[in-house]
């Protein structure tokens, strides 16, 4: 067994725990078996920072470590990230430390964010959602952001049946964002993780002006 398989199995053993809930990443966060943890930040958002001068209202649901939070909340932006495990979001505080205030302990689905955002990021979010929540995703990322606003980050793909990861299939996110949304960028990853290596690509896409 490869360890990108010995990791998804990981996850699958254990309590039969709901991964659409916030226990079943309660027990992961706290065995520190995190597979999907970059432990960093991945090069295609050191790019994005770099390349945008314009100061954003990001959002990043199921946060986790929060890495990527810290990097865009150091580089201006005003940053949400929120996760309904408590386990994650302990995670994050560490990483965090000061700016731990941009942490929301929440159910992104359910949570009154007050004002729209201007970017969603996406990172090993949708790929722990069981395959029937994937089209409210879809309405709630559209939902959150302001017309014209951006989702961009990291998308999965695999044939497997199981999960988490649960992976998309062919043509399976353009049914999904595409009543919403144009794709604008799509482009290979070089530094993946190995739970995601060979599978993963970086995607932008735009918020229809109107609907």
């Amino acid at each position: 067994m490869s360890a990108t398989d010995d990791a998804a199995e990981h996850l699958r053993r254990g309590p039969k725990l709901d991964p659409a809930g916030p226990a079943f990443w309660d027990v992961r966060f706290r065995e520190r078996f995190t597979p999907w943890d970059a432990g960093g930040v991945p090069a295609a958002v050191r790019e994005l920072l770099a390349r945008e001068p314009a100061k954003l209202r990001v959002l990043i649901p199921g946060c986790g470590s929060a890495y990527e939070a810290r990097a865009f909340a150091e580089a201006g932006h005003e940053v949400v990230a929120i996760d309904f495990s408590a386990a994650a979001i302990d995670a994050a505080r560490r990483v965090l430390g000061e700016l731990e205030r941009i942490l929301v302990l929440g159910d992104f689905f359910q949570f009154d964010f007050a004002a729209p955002f201007d970017l969603v990021y996406e990172r090993a979010f949708l790929c722990a959602l069981p395959r029937a929540h994937w089209p409210r995703w879809a309405r709630r990322v559209a939902e959150v952001l302001r017309p014209g606003g951006h989702l961009a980050g990291f998308f999965y793909w695999s044939d497997a049946p199981g999960g988490p990861p649960f992976g998309l299939k062919a043509g399976e996110l353009e049914s999904l964002l595409a009543p919403a949304f144009d794709r604008i960028e799509d482009a290979p990853v070089t530094d993946s993780i190995a739970v995601f290596a060979g599978r993963e690509r970086w995607q932008t896409w735009r918020r229809h002006e109107q609907d």
